[in-house]
C-alpha cells in the first residue's frame, strides 16, 4: 500500500528541509550533534505520550565496575511481582538512548500488563562490538539478582528492542538458548521490532528504500562502521544474528517489519530463518510505515493497534 498519508506529509517536510539545506541526514553530522538530532525527534514523534505511571531511574552495576543508568516503568498502582519487558533501544549503536525512547517504554507499560526495564548502554563510537552487547547482558545479569527487590517477576521475562536494540535482544535470546551459563535471564519470547539482522550483506530493499523514508540506507553504512571499529566483523553473528548456524530452540519471537524500510528484507529473511528451524513465530508487516514507527504514536493512528497487538502476543507468553 501507498505511505500512510501522515506519514507522508512528515517525510515530504523532511526532505524540503534537506533540499533547501535546514537539515541534514545523521551520516552527514558529527556524532554529537546526530545523537542531539535523533532526541529531538521523539518529541515531534510522539509528544504526549502517558503520564500516570511510576517511573524510577536505577543504576546497573556491571561486574567490570562500570556503571548504566536504567529505568523501570511501572503500571500506576500495581501490586505484586509482575512480568517484565526487559526493553532495548534502537539507534544504530551510535545514537538512541532512553530519553529517546521513553515514549515506547511508557506505552508498552501503561497497557498495564507488563513492567518495563530499560538499560541504557554505552554506544559507538567510543565503546564498539562488542561494548554494547556485553552491557546489555551485564544489565540482563544485574535484573535477575535484583528482580525480588524490584517486585519483579523475571521467571516471566520478554526479551524486546526495536532496530538494533531488536538485534541485541535476539543475540541474547540466542545465548540463553546456547550458553545459559552466560545469562541468568531465560526469556519467555522475545518482541523484534525491524530488526537489524544481517549487515554483511545489503538486500533490495536497501536499495529500494534508500532514501526518502526517514532510515537511509547511507546512515546504516556510517552505523555500521562506527559500531564495528576495529574489533568487529560484519559476519560475526552476535552482530549479524541471521548468520548464526543454529537458530533453533530459541523463545517464541514476534517480528514485526515495516513495509518501507530498508531493513524490510532482512528482517523478513530472519523470521523465516526462525520458522525453518522450527521457532515459534509472529510475523507482523506494517504496511504503509516506515522504520521507527514504533516511536510515531503522536502521528500515526494505527501505531495504536500495533502496540495492543504485540501486547496481547506477549501477556499470552507469560500467562
Amino acid at each position: 500500500m501507498p505511505v500512510h498519508p501522515d506519514l507522508a506529509a512528515f517525510l515530504e517536510l523532511a526532505e524540503l528541509g534537506r533540499l533547501s539545506g535546514a537539515t541534514r541526514a545523521l551520516h552527514e553530522l558529527p556524532v554529537d550533534q546526530a545523537r542531539e538530532v535523533f532526541e529531538q525527534a521523539s518529541d515531534i514523534l510522539d509528544p504526549t505520550p502517558p503520564g500516570d505511571l511510576q517511573v524510577t531511574a536505577h543504576q546497573v552495576q556491571l561486574d567490570d565496575g562500570q556503571v548504566l543508568a536504567a529505568r523501570l516503568y511501572r503500571p500506576q498502582g500495581a501490586q505484586g511481582a509482575l512480568p517484565v519487558i526487559f526493553y532495548l533501544h534502537g539507534g544504530g549503536y551510535v545514537v538512541g538512548s532512553l530519553d529517546s525512547h521513553d515514549s515506547i517504554c511508557r506505552r508498552l507499560a501503561a497497557d498495564g500488563r507488563f513492567a518495563v526495564f530499560a538499560p541504557a548502554y554505552r554506544r559507538a563510537p567510543e565503546h564498539p562490538f562488542p561494548g554494547p552487547l556485553d552491557d546489555v547482558r551485564g544489565a540482563a545479569n544485574w535484573l535477575a539478582g535484583q528482580a525480588q527487590a524490584l517486585q519483579l517477576d523475571v521467571g516471566r521475562v520478554i526479551f524486546a528492542g526495536d532496530s538494533v536494540g531488536a538485534s541485541l535482544a535476539t543475540v541474547l535470546a540466542i545465548i540463553a538458548a546456547r550458553e545459559p551459563e552466560r545469562l541468568q535471564l531465560q526469556p519467555k519470547g522475545q518482541l523484534l521490532l525491524y530488526p537489524v539482522t544481517d549487515i554483511s550483506h545489503e538486500r533490495a530493499s536497501h536499495q529500494r528504500y534508500a532514501e526518502g523514508y526517514l532510515l537511509e540506507t547511507e546512515t546504516l553504512r556510517w552505523f555500521y562502521q562506527q559500531y564495528l571499529g576495529t574489533s568487529g566483523r560484519a559476519d560475526d553473528w552476535r552482530v549479524s544474528p541471521l548468520l548464526q548456524g543454529d537458530l533453533s530452540g530459541l523463545a517464541p519471537a514476534y517480528l514485526a517489519v515495516a513495509e518501507y524500510d530498508p531493513l524490510f528484507d532482512e528482517g523478513l529473511a530472519y523470521a523465516q530463518a526462525l520458522r525453518e528451524q522450527g521457532n515459534a513465530l509472529t510475523l507482523q508487516v506494517a504496511e504503509g510505515l516506515t522504520h521507527d514507527f514504533l516511536r510515531m504514536s503522536g502521528m500515526v493512528e494505527e501505531v495504536g493497534a500495533i502496540y495492543a497487538g504485540l501486547l496481547d502476543w506477549a501477556s499470552a507468553r507469560v500467562a
